[in-house]
Parts: C-alpha cells; sequence; structure tokens
C-alpha cells in the first residue's frame, strides 16, 4: 500500500497541492501512445500485461494481488523540498527501508531520484514478505511521488525498475478533460460548477464567481468515489457517521438528522447537521449523501454557511440525485 509519507502538516500540503493544476510540454506522439495513463493523470507507464488502471487509486495493480504501483501529483516547486527530507531515517518512520538510492534522468529530461527497499516490519523483526520501489519525479512544472510494491517472488526487481524509469510525463489535462474521466456522471450541476479535479476520482465544486473559495464566502460541494467491500447495511450508519467526523477542518458536530432511504433501486445515507467552520469560525450547515454500490461507494459532502441552508440544501439534494457510476 502507499506509504504515509506525510505528516498532518504534510498531508494537508499534499492534499491542497494535488489540485493545482500546471503546464508540460508532452512527449512525443510516438511514446505517449506506448504509455498508459491513469485516468486524470499526467504520468504514464508500460506496465506488465496483468497489471491494470485501479479503480481504488491512482495507477496500476495486479489482478489477483501480489504487485501495485500509485502516483501522486505535486506542483514542480515541491520537488526540492521531497529529496532534501526524503532521509533513510525518514522514509524508514514512513515504512520503507531503504536499500539502495540513485538518481535517474527521465522523459523529457526530467530529474528523479529511485530508492528501493523493504517495508519496515511492524516488530521490527521478521522477514519482509514485499519489495518497496519509492521513485521522487521533478520535471519543468510537475512534481511526483510514485511508489510501487510487490510481494516477494510475484515480480522481478527489473520489471519493477524498468515501469519507474520508464514513466512518461504529458501536458497538464484541461478540467474539463478531468472531469470527464471521473468514474462517475453529474447529471445535474444545479448551478454548481466544477474548480478542481482530484487524483481521478473526486471533484470540487462551488456556486459563485470565485474559483479560491475562503471563509466559507461560496458553498463548496465535494463529490467522490471509493472502491472497498460493500458496506453491511447494519453498519452503515455508523460507517456515516465516522465519515463525517473525520472531517478535520470542522467541529462542533450536531446531527440533525441521519437516515437511510432506497430511491431508484438504490441504497443512500444522508446526514444533515452543524458544526463550527475551523479555519472561519463560522457556523455551517453539513450534508453528507453516500450512495452504496456494489463495489464501493459515492459521498457527497457539501458545506454552506448557515444563514444559506434554506437555499442551498435542496441544491445539494438535487446535484445528488443527479450521480451515476459509469
Amino acid at each position: 500500500m502507499p506509504l504515509r509519507l506525510f505528516s498532518r502538516g504534510r498531508a494537508a500540503f499534499l492534499a491542497a497541492a494535488v489540485l493545482a493544476g500546471a503546464v508540460f510540454l508532452p512527449p512525443s506522439p510516438a511514446r505517449a501512445e506506448e504509455a498508459v495513463f491513469p485516468p486524470s493523470s499526467r504520468f504514464g507507464f508500460k506496465p506488465p500485461s496483468d497489471m491494470v488502471p485501479s479503480k481504488r487509486f491512482t495507477g496500476f495493480e495486479r489482478i489477483g494481488g501480489g504487485a501495485m504501483l500509485s502516483v501522486v501529483e505535486l506542483p514542480a516547486g515541491a520537488y526540492p523540498e521531497l529529496k532534501q527530507s526524503f532521509t533513510d531515517e525518514n522514509l524508514k518512520t514512513q515504512g520503507l527501508v531503504v536499500q539502495s538510492r540513485e538518481p535517474v534522468t527521465l522523459d523529457g529530461g526530467a530529474e528523479g531520484v529511485l530508492f528501493t527497499g523493504e517495508p519496515t516490519p511492524a516488530d521490527g523483526q521478521g522477514m519482509p514478505a514485499a519489495r518497496k520501489w519509492l521513485l521522487i519525479v521533478g520535471a519543468t512544472e510537475v512534481t511526483g511521488i510514485i511508489i510501487a510494491q510487490a510481494a516477494v517472488g510475484a515480480e522481478t526487481d527489473e520489471t519493477m525498475r524498468g515501469m519507474l524509469t520508464g514513466v512518461r510525463i504529458r501536458g497538464a489535462l484541461s478540467l474539463d478533460d478531468q472531469v470527464a474521466a471521473l468514474p462517475f456522471r453529474i447529471g445535474d450541476l444545479a448551478g454548481f460548477r466544477p474548480v478542481r479535479a482530484l487524483a481521478g476520482n473526486s471533484v470540487l465544486l462551488t456556486l459563485g464567481p470565485r474559483d479560491q473559495v475562503s471563509n466559507l464566502e461560496q458553498p463548496i460541494l465535494v463529490v467522490a468515489q471509493a472502491v472497498q467491500q460493500a458496506t453491511p447495511q447494519e453498519q452503515r450508519d455508523g460507517f456515516a457517521r465516522a465519515s463525517l467526523y473525520a472531517n478535520q477542518t470542522m467541529k462542533e458536530f450536531v446531527i440533525e438528522r441521519s437516515q437511510s432511504y432506497r430511491q431508484n433501486g438504490v441504497d443512500w445515507h444522508e446526514i444533515v447537521a452543524r458544526a463550527i467552520d475551523i479555519p472561519s469560525s463560522q457556523p455551517v450547515v453539513v450534508s453528507q449523501t453516500i450512495r452504496f454500490n456494489p463495489d464501493g461507494y459515492i459521498r457527497a459532502v457539501g458545506v454552506t454557511r448557515a444563514d444559506q441552508r434554506e437555499q442551498m440544501l435542496p441544491l445539494f439534494r438535487q446535484v445528488v440525485d443527479s450521480l451515476q457510476p459509469r
């Protein structure tokens, strides 16, 4: 699984940075055709024939398990910090015992550092059951963190190294292209518009003229899909509440309504709650709706100022009712 590379502060930086767009000179057409690009990703690879684009994360995984590769995109300015902070000691605490590191030159002359090693044993002992590879990429206007893992004996070091170092970088996708690549469709935007797509599986929408929303001057709505084992019916209310409380930008939740319902043959769960927005200290109303699918769920979270609730809650619901998996 992906390394836990950042503390809470760095994780916040990572989440924000992935939202940033950039422009990079695309590779030649012939080379681009050789690579397979995960939806919305600027980093493409030539994976083994039994590794396919993942539905759970941005990257690839082997059919039946045993090998995976995941990608995180950051702005170009993140590369020097990554290169400096990725010491052997730091990476060990984050799940990688480094056995080797080497500078590499990548597509279009991009700079990179390739780390090879093993997962950090949970108890500090025992034989590792997997090999790990970590590549950080610094291109002209984009940075990449690429993490690969394979069970011992499942794939050769040569194949995995070749997959990472053969990375191809294409130009930035337009927002429309990123939205079109999402694993779900929004049939009715109800006046909202997308302003950011994230990780190939989520989108941030707002209602108003500003793309950057501060102090909740505009309502926001985030829609994301997750692929996982189906949540049993009796656990859905607890799952929904835990998902809501996990939001670290709000506090003092007071749930007004928490209910499951069935609509058009699909199971849903909805929570409406009051809370305090931590950055602005403003009272807000939160609407969280989860559409349960056989292989996961689609989750929509709308946040608006308390004085806008009567106007915005019906619009949140209008968008949610139009959600469909692709």
